[in-house]
C-alpha cells in the first residue's frame, strides 16, 4: 500500500518516538489534535482529515486512553529515511 508524504513524515516521527494528543470539548468530541515529536516539541503538518486516514490504515492506534503512537503495521508502511543527527 502506498502512502503519501504527509502521511510518511507523520509516521516517521511517530516511529522516532513521537505522539499524537487528541484535544476533547467537555461532550467528549474532538476538537483538534496535536502532534508531539519524541523530543516533546509540537509539531505541524498533521490534520484531523491525515489523521484519520492513518487510523482508518491501522498505522496509528491509542491503548488505555494514551496518546496514540505506531503500530506494527504503520512500521511496515513507512521508508526508511536516514536522519540527520
Amino acid at each position: 500500500m502506498d502512502i503519501s508524504r504527509d502521511e510518511q513524515r507523520v509516521l516517521h516521527a511517530l516511529a522516532q518516538g513521537g505522539r499524537i494528543a487528541l484535544l476533547k470539548d467537555e461532550a467528549g468530541k474532538v476538537t483538534g489534535l496535536e502532534f508531539f515529536n519524541r523530543d516533546g516539541w509540537l509539531m505541524s503538518g498533521l490534520t484531523l482529515l491525515l489523521f484519520k486516514k492513518l487510523k482508518a490504515k491501522k498505522a496509528i492506534r491509542s491503548q488505555g486512553g494514551q496518546a496514540y503512537r505506531i503500530t506494527r503495521r504503520g512500521l511496515e508502511l513507512v521508508r526508511s529515511e536516514y536522519d540527520n543527527r
